[in-house]
């Protein structure tokens, strides 16, 4: 069977409330931040739901012993956010990923074998700086099953190019815009979050 590009939009209201914050223009960047922070969180918690690595324990109550989840400590979980633009994605899910370890110097070398990795970037336009990212991580063996990645906004251009190389992979996001205009933008976007958020960057995404 052929691999398809996986993308999860969840239906969630807080989601949809926070991308429009972000969509509106007149958001001021504190507000404009918060909203990333908040995205970050909750598409890590809709990321994790099917994903994270756990199994059943018997624990002792006040009153008796019944079986419950307990989170796999021993699996490590890397959590790489895509500077600038991918730090307050990571700032809000951090809240949900207090033991990961994050890699603030970009792809880290000698990743473990069995670790899983959170990819964060702010949106995505053209794919490119995505798929040079996952092929770095493919050249160290990481593949579809042991990554997702966290980004605000996606374009439909770009998630064929990423698509097209990497077919295994799955992308958490808060909606897909259809296109990009003549100077690239998503639209209908969310505008530059770098500009509206006070940060210079020549990265593309």
């Amino acid at each position: 069977m052929a691999k398809t590009l996986r993308v999860v939009v969840p239906p969630h209201p807080l989601i949809a409330h926070w991308l429009t914050v972000l969509r509106h223009e007149g958001t001021p960047a504190p507000l404009f931040r918060t909203a990333m922070e908040e995205l970050g969180r909750w598409l890590s918690y809709e990321a994790l739901r099917d994903w994270l690595p756990h199994r059943k324990d018997v624990v002792k109550t006040p009153l008796s012993s019944t079986e419950g989840t307990v989170i796999e400590s021993d699996v490590p979980l890397l959590a790489v956010p895509l500077l600038p633009g991918g730090l307050h994605l990571w700032e809000g899910a951090r809240q949900v990923l207090p033991n990961a370890d994050v890699c603030l110097s970009g792809i880290p070398s000698g990743i473990e074998p069995q670790a899983g990795l959170v990819l964060f970037l702010d949106q995505i336009r053209h794919g490119e700086s995505v798929v040079a990212s996952l092929e770095t991580l493919r050249q160290q063996g990481v593949d579809g099953r042991r990554l997702r990645v966290i980004t605000a906004l996606c374009a439909s251009p770009g998630l064929k190019h990423i698509g097209e190389a990497f077919p295994d992979i799955t992308i958490h996001t808060a909606c897909i815009d259809a296109d990009l205009d003549e100077q690239g933008r998503t639209l209908p976007g969310i505008g530059d979050p770098l500009q509206r958020l006070g940060i210079r960057s020549e990265q593309a995404t």
